[in-house]
C-alpha cells in the first residue's frame, strides 16, 4: 500500500532513511540522472525511466550515459550492481511501484518559438495510468507559471481517477544545476525550492528533500510560486546578458575594453554586469523568456523588456559574422573555421548553442565551413549546413582564412597562440567568447565582443 500523502512529514523522512522507499524518476538526462544519484544516496530506491533503450540498457549494465556528468560513473556502478537502482522504458509499471513519481523531462519550443508540452503531458499521461492512492507526483522541468495546478492536475485527474489534494499530491520543484557538476548542485550547492499544489504536500516533499539539499529547503506558497522562481532565475540572466551584449557594442564605439570597465564597475557592490558573448544556448536561458511572455500575454500582460532582451541575443550570431564581414569584406569560398559547437565551455551539450547559427549564416554567405569540438566526435547535422568538422585544432586552423570562437572549452582557452602563426597569412579572429588575450596575437587580425575597437 502506498501511503506517502497521508504520512506525516517526520514519517515520511524517516522512511526515506530507512531505505524504505521507492522513487520512480522519468528522464534519465542531465537532469533526471543526477537526481537519481542523490535520491539514492538519501536511501531510497530508484527506478529510472527513459523513452531510450540505449539509456536504459546502458544503466542497466552499471554505466553513466550521460557523458557530461562523469562523476556520475561509480555511483551508476554501485546502486545498480546493490540492486537499488534500475532503468526501464515501461513508465505505467515505473509508476505502479513507486510512492513518489518525479518528472525531470525537456519542456522544449517549437520552431515558431511556441511552448511545446507534448513530452512532458504523455509522461503525466504515463504516471497517471500506474498512479495510486497514496502518491506523490513532483515536476522539476520548467514549466510556464500555474501549469502545475492546471494541466498536471487535470491530467493526472482525469486518467488516474483520483482527486489531487485528497487522494494523492502534486508538487513543483524546480531542478537547479549547472551541466557537469550536477549532482553537487543538487546536493550541495543550493536550497531546493518547494510548492505543492496544496500545503500538506508542500511540507512532505519539504522534509524529503532536506535529506538531499544541504543548503536546506525553501518552501513557496504554492506550485505557481515555485514555477516562477526557476523562470525568475532564467529571465534575470538572459535579460542581463542583453544588457551586457549591448554595452559591449558601446565600448566597441569608444575603442576601450568591456571586460576591463566590467571589472572596475563590478568592484561596486550594486552592479553586477553579465559578460557578452556571440549568442545564449542551452535549454535554459533561451527558453524560459518564452515560457513567461506567451504566458502572460494571453491574460493581456506584454513584457516588452525581456521580449526585446531575447531578441537582443538571438542575434548576436549575426552581429559577430559581422565583425568577420567587417575585417574579411566577403566570406565567398574564403575558409572559415569555427571553433565549438557546444553552447557552453567544457561539455558535449548542443542544444540551441549560437555555434549553428553562425554556421548557418556563413554557408548562406559561401563560405567554406570547417568545424572542431573538442567534446563531440561526429555531428550528422553539419551536413546539411555543408560544413566539414575535423579533429584537430590543428586542423581547423590550417589554411584558414578567420577563426570564429563560438565556444569557450577550457582547450581553446589555454591553446598555444602560435598555432595561429602557422598560416599562410595574418589570420583573422573573431573570439565571440572574449577567451583570448589580444596582446598574445600580434602576428593575428584580432576582434572580440566589446573588444578590438570600432572596425
Amino acid at each position: 500500500m502506498h501511503n506517502l500523502f497521508f504520512l506525516d512529514p517526520t514519517d515520511a523522512r524517516e522512511k526515506l532513511k530507512n531505505g524504505m522507499f521507492n522513487v520512480a524518476i522519468y528522464g534519465m538526462g542531465h537532469v533526471g540522472l543526477p537526481l537519481a544519484i542523490a535520491w539514492l544516496h538519501a536511501g531510497a530506491f530508484v527506478i529510472g525511466v527513459d523513452k531510450s533503450v540505449k539509456v536504459v540498457e546502458a544503466i542497466n549494465n552499471g554505466l553513466n550515459p550521460v557523458k557530461d556528468e562523469p562523476t556520475l560513473n561509480e555511483d551508476v556502478k554501485k546502486y545498480v550492481s546493490e540492486g537499488r537502482f534500475k532503468a526501464t522504458i515501461n513508465g505505467v509499471e515505473a509508476s505502479r511501484k513507486s510512492e513518489l513519481k518525479i518528472v525531470a523531462t525537456p519542456t522544449l519550443l517549437s520552431e515558431d518559438r511556441k511552448v511545446d508540452l507534448s513530452i512532458l503531458e504523455d509522461v503525466l499521461k504515463t504516471i497517471g495510468k500506474g498512479l495510486e492512492r497514496g502518491d506523490i507526483v513532483v515536476i522539476e522541468c520548467t514549466v510556464p507559471p500555474g501549469l502545475t495546478s492546471s494541466l498536471a492536475k487535470n491530467i493526472l485527474e482525469e486518467v488516474s481517477g483520483l482527486k489531487c489534494g485528497v487522494d494523492f499530491g502534486l508538487a513543483y520543484s524546480p531542478e537547479r544545476i549547472y551541466e557537469g557538476r550536477a549532482l553537487k548542485d543538487i546536493e550541495e550547492s543550493y536550497p531546493k525550492i518547494v510548492g505543492g499544489v496544496d500545503s500538506k504536500t508542500t511540507e512532505i516533499i519539504a522534509s524529503l528533500y532536506s535529506c538531499i539539499a544541504r543548503k536546506g529547503v525553501i518552501k513557496m506558497e504554492n506550485s505557481t510560486a515555485a514555477e516562477l522562481t526557476k523562470i525568475f532565475e532564467g529571465v534575470y540572466r538572459d535579460v542581463n546578458i542583453a544588457l551586457a551584449n549591448e554595452l559591449a557594442k558601446v565600448c566597441e564605439l569608444y575603442n576601450v575594453d568591456y571586460l576591463k570597465i566590467r571589472e572596475a564597475a563590478n568592484s561596486q557592490p550594486y552592479c553586477h554586469l553579465h559578460l557578452p558573448g556571440c549568442g545564449v544556448g542551452g535549454w535554459c536561458i533561451p527558453v524560459y523568456p518564452y515560457f513567461l511572455s506567451e504566458s502572460v500575454r494571453r491574460e493581456g500582460l506584454n513584457l516588452e523588456l525581456i521580449v526585446l532582451s531575447r531578441r537582443i541575443n538571438e542575434e548576436m550570431p549575426k552581429y559577430t559574422v559581422g565583425k568577420l564581414l567587417k575585417l574579411i569584406g566577403n566570406v565567398r569560398n574564403k575558409r572559415i573555421a569555427v571553433l565549438g559547437l557546444a553552447f557552453r565551455g567544457d561539455v558535449a551539450d548542443t542544444r540551441l548553442s549560437p555555434a549553428y547559427e553562425i554556421i548557418k549564416i556563413l554557408n548562406k554567405l559561401g563560405a567554406e565551413i570547417v568545424v572542431f569540438d573538442p567534446y563531440i566526435e561526429c555531428d550528422e547535422n553539419l551536413k546539411s549546413m555543408k560544413a566539414i568538422q575535423v579533429n584537430s585544432l590543428e586542423e581547423a586552423v590550417k589554411d584558414a582564412d578567420a577563426v570564429i570562437i563560438a565556444t569557450d572549452h577550457s582547450e581553446f582557452r589555454k591553446v598555444n597562440t602560435s598555432i595561429f602563426k602557422n598560416t599562410r597569412k595574418p589570420l583573422i579572429i573573431v573570439d565571440g567568447r572574449n577567451i583570448l588575450n589580444p596582446e598574445d596575437l600580434s602576428n593575428a587580425r584580432y576582434v572580440g565582443i566589446g573588444r578590438g575597437g570600432r572596425l
